[in-house]
């Protein structure tokens, strides 16, 4: 009798494992999906170069994929570190619209600049598209960027409401 009820109640924990575990997987899932991440896609934003969606959701997160200044109508990258880090910029609020969000939302970015050098160029770009209260952020250099690109920056955003 002893053994049953011992393996009665290790049946009853793993069952309860998975149910938490599903729990929290709904939890994530953004609302109105079918379940998993909510995936966004715009023409307005160059194609992605790599398998990856522009942007993905969990819950109320909202995580862009790093953009580089590649201009969409035409698949090529700009030239220069202020045309490739407006281009950036530009392609990131076409990404943060297809997910109806805008840079007001974001609450972190990532920037990897191929030399710290531009970074007073980049910096001033950049914070012309944020207001009073801009997002968090890390900067970093990198050795090589994609496409041989000066600049890519990724971004957080928070739906709120969710």
């Amino acid at each position: 009798m002893m053994e049953t009820k011992k393996v009665l109640i290790g049946v009853v924990i793993f069952l309860c494992g998975i149910i938490a575990g599903l729990c929290r997987y709904v939890a994530l899932a953004p609302a109105g999906s079918t379940g998993g991440p909510g995936h966004y896609y715009t023409n307005e934003a160059p194609e992605p170069i790599g398998p990856y969606s522009q942007a993905a959701s969990a819950g109320s997160l909202v995580f862009t994929s790093g953009q580089i200044g590649i201009d969409p109508a035409t698949g090529d990258l700009v030239k220069g570190i202020e045309n490739q880090t407006m281009q950036v910029m530009e392609n990131l609020n076409a990404v943060l619209s297809s997910a109806e969000l805008g840079f007001s939302d974001v609450a972190s970015t990532h920037i990897y600049v191929a030399d710290l050098g531009d970074w007073d160029t980049v910096n001033s770009i950049y914070g012309s598209y944020f207001g009073e209260n801009p997002p968090a952020r890390c900067v970093m250099e990198a050795g090589e960027l994609p496409r041989g690109a000066l600049i890519e920056i990724e971004m957080i955003a928070v739906r709120t409401g969710v």
